[in-house]
């Protein structure tokens, strides 16, 4: 080195100007690119510690930024593995009542007949069901799968793999069935299975006449077996009964347009196809919903689409360029606080005839090489994190090596960070004038001063946005754990109601209670960790145009001591009275909806029918979260379930109550493998999606802070070497250690107060808007905000005072030895 000059550059140069065949060897391209090359390797040989630095934060930066597209590109191709992607809707509906227009996906039986006759553009539509868990039993082995009944057309619309079987005629037979591969493959091994026999439920036996291929993980459909629709019309007598009904909502619809046809043409063929068949009480629209928006897009406010995913995907891929935005300016205040080092090269470089578009060239490659080598330690971190990553999100997430994309989008991020990280300090220190350089006259540091500055600024504006959003979110989620569920969930046990179970339920439950395996036991249509249906209802005094959704629990006796449930005012339903068939009772928002005074005996008009109010529960959780608890009516049904419920005992264990039930309803349901759940469980569910976006959030900004915290110390670090002879003087002259940390920590606590001036307003603005989502949400607290400025504060603090401390007890006899 000769004055902190590469001497390569020196001899190089010197021959330049002596040997003209020489000058055309060095300015050639090869010879330049090798010799930038070398440059570049021995600067980051040789400043080892700032190179570490930024290939740290760069490479933190590029895995966070593949990680988190990985999740974006999962989310946004979505179904797009269908060939026919763009010509495939399902018919919703859209109903004017109290004051609103709610949006919903189940609609009658009669519905898919209706569109396709509707209108010439419709190719095909297909009945589905919501799907559910079937008992698939081949000899011994007896597995339980998920599956739906599907109309004829289901293979010819949605297209999904078929290894074995013609899609076209696959369910023509009412008595066929259609597996998976895994699925065919766990019943009969290595076997063939096509036009082998399936017991399916305990109740018939269905031949394979086709094997699928797995369904992918982003598909909205997720199954492993079907069975033909006119299977579920021969054995099910509610399909049957309502096969040609227009007031039985329980179905969806899908729908196949002809390629190119504007779905809102369609639309104005089959939006009053409801009113026409009878269902004119109130306004009902039907319109078509295209695949390309179910998956992150299907949350509807009053009518029209708002948000949904696409909300979370907008808001980490900004994270995911805060993050690669932290790190490039990590790179570009590194680079020029460290361009005095180099200065007298782009000096001695530019007299001797270099180009301005050169060095910057030259630069820009040592910037783009950088980012090479941190796109390549990226890579490796991601290798590493993807199985965390993948429990976290619960997806099956991989790097594909082979695909052109993945290589494609490599290069362009090598050089969209190469270029963004180096494109100040490349024409930052492209600017110098070499006779100023080399005259010594030039202080590189304070000249670069004001852009470093801004960019830390944003740095940490960027840091407590993070910080502050995740706060937030926390603080959200304990807003909703500690809401008044209305019910007790410890040791509340659900199990599937079987025809077996249905069957025996009366000796089930006997046999539960008097062995004091449970100390209550009831079933239900639905679970009370969900809302299964829902209806209108009349009352005395009801205005005519007001039309309210009651959420609708058709249950069994002891349901409320069961649930936990507390009632208020009047009684339970009881054996005792007969009369309770034609009985209801009420939650607190229903009565509230009503205005009901006295409600105890008033008579309700429910499904053309009388119903006495017998009694008031308090609200019960039920559905959203996030949302009120909708008013409610439950009735006695002791006909037909779908879940029993059971109390366990507080005197055993969980895992001894387990067994107990489990050699109980295996006696009376020896065809099914035991399975349940517990309440807790279920409900611990509905905050899959809010926990994720919690932990990613947590994570995320954590590793964005780290990387903040990374430049921050280098360039801190940077700054106390700088300031070495000043630090001496002023310590001869009697400055205590801690006068000298405040003074260097002075500069960096200004501009986090800054920064926070900056992001606070738009933290707050931002989590308003995110929390708009939620009816039972929480105000953003300023106090949050606070905090995050502080958190920030003392972080950088924390940081800087590290590098004053030990600038600060430095010997000034070394530092000012050459003064």
């Amino acid at each position: 080195m000769l004055y902190g000059i590469d001497i390569e550059i020196v001899v190089a140069v010197a021959q330049c100007v002596t040997n003209k065949r020489i000058s055309n060897q060095i300015t050639s391209t090869p010879y330049m690119l090798k010799n930038y090359f070398k440059i570049a390797l021995r600067n980051l040989l040789r400043n080892s510690v700032y190179s570490v630095i930024n290939i740290s934060g760069l490479s933190i930066g590029i895995a966070c930024t593949i990680l988190i597209l990985l999740w974006v590109y999962d989310e946004v191709t979505y179904d797009r593995f269908q060939p026919k992607y763009d010509n495939l809707y399902q018919a919703w509906i859209k109903s004017h009542f109290d004051g609103t227009i709610s949006s919903w996906t189940s609609g009658p039986q009669p519905l898919a007949e209706g569109i396709k006759n509707a209108d010439t553009h419709v190719r095909n539509t297909v009945l589905v069901d919501w799907g559910g868990e079937h008992l698939l039993r081949v000899g011994d082995n007896r597995i339980v799968k998920q599956g739906h009944f599907v109309g004829k057309a289901f293979l010819e619309m949605f297209q999904f793999e078929l290894i074995k079987g013609d899609a076209a005629t696959v369910l023509d037979d009412p008595t066929s069935i259609v597996l998976t591969e895994s699925a065919a493959k766990a019943l009969f091994g290595d076997q063939d299975p096509i036009n082998q026999l399936v017991n399916v439920s305990n109740f018939a036996d269905l031949k394979v006449t086709g094997i699928l291929k797995d369904i992918p993980r982003n598909s909205s459909f997720e199954f492993e077996c079907l069975i033909p629709w006119d299977h579920n019309k021969k054995y099910a007598e509610w399909i049957k009964e309502t096969e040609n009904t227009w007031g039985e909502y329980s179905f969806q619809t899908f729908v196949e347009l002809a390629p190119g046809t504007p779905s809102e043409n369609v639309d104005k063929s089959i939006s009053d196809i409801l009113t026409k068949n009878g269902e004119d009480e109130m306004k009902r629209e039907v319109f078509l919903y295209p695949m390309s928006r179910w998956r992150l897009h299907s949350s509807f406010k009053n009518g029209i689409e708002e948000g949904g995913l696409i909300d979370y995907v907008t808001g980490f891929t900004a994270i995911a360029a805060f993050i690669m935005i932290i790190a490039c300016i990590n790179f570009m205040n590194l680079s020029t606080a460290r361009s005095e080092r180099r200065a007298r090269e782009v000096g001695i470089r530019k007299s001797v005839g270099s180009r301005r578009k050169e060095i910057v060239a030259q630069f820009l490659g040592e910037s783009v090489l950088l980012s090479m080598f941190a796109l390549l330690l990226a890579i490796v971190l991601v290798e590493i994190a993807l199985p965390f990553y993948n429990t976290l999100v619960q997806k099956k997430l991989t790097l594909d090596f082979t695909s052109p994309l993945f290589w494609i989008l490599s290069v362009s991020l090598v050089l969209f960070t190469g270029l963004l990280s180096g494109s100040y300090p490349a024409f930052y220190l492209s600017s110098f004038q070499p006779a100023a350089v080399l005259k010594g006259k030039i202080t590189v540091g304070k000249t670069g001063v004001t852009p470093r500055k801004i960019l830390v600024t944003l740095q940490f504006g960027f840091s407590i946005i993070l910080i502050s959003s995740t706060l937030i979110i926390q603080q959200q989620i304990s807003h909703i754990k500690d809401r008044e569920l209305g019910y007790q969930q410890n040791k509340l046990m659900m199990v599937d109601c079987t025809a077996d179970l249905e069957k025996n339920y009366k000796a089930v439950k006997n046999e539960l209670l008097n062995g004091n395996i449970a100390t209550s036991v009831t079933k239900s249509q639905s679970p009370v960790t969900a809302i299964f249906s829902n209806n209108f209802v009349g009352w005395p005094g009801k205005p005519e145009d007001l039309k309210v959704l009651f959420t609708t629990l058709r249950v069994d006796y002891d349901y409320n001591k069961t649930m936990g449930t507390k009632i208020t005012e009047g009684r339970d339903f009881s054996e005792e009275h007969k009369s309770d068939t034609a009985a209801v009772i009420l939650n607190q928002a229903a009565i509230e909806v009503m205005g009901l005074k006295d409600p105890i005996g008033t008579q309700l008009d429910i499904w053309g029918d009388k119903f006495e109010v017998i009694g008031i529960t308090e609200n019960v959780l039920m559905g959203s979260l996030f949302q009120e608890v909708k008013p409610s009516f439950t009735v006695l049904r002791t006909e037909s379930a779908n879940f029993i419920t059971i109390r366990l005992p507080d005197s055993k264990t969980i895992p001894e109550s387990v067994k107990e039930v489990e050699k109980v309803t295996t006696k009376y349901n020896p065809a099914y493998p035991f399975d349940y759940t517990f309440a807790d469980t279920e409900f611990a569910k509905k905050f899959t999606e809010i926990n994720l976006i919690s932990d990613l959030s947590n994570i995320f900004a954590f590793l964005a802070i780290f990387i903040t915290g990374l430049g921050l110390f280098g360039l801190a670090a940077f700054t106390a070497e700088q300031r070495t002879k000043e630090i001496g003087i002023r310590k001869v002259l009697g400055a205590t250690l801690s006068g000298i940390v405040v003074l260097i920590s002075k500069d960096f606590s200004r501009m986090v107060i800054i920064a926070f001036l900056i992001a606070a307003p738009l933290a707050w603005w931002m989590m308003n808007e995110f929390l708009e989502r939620y009816s039972y949400r929480i105000e953003v607290p300023l106090w949050v905000l606070l905090a995050s400025g502080a958190i920030a504060l003392l972080f950088a603090l924390v940081i800087v005072s590290t590098q004053a401390l030990r600038a600060g007890r430095r010997n000034p006899a070394q530092s000012l030895r050459n003064e």
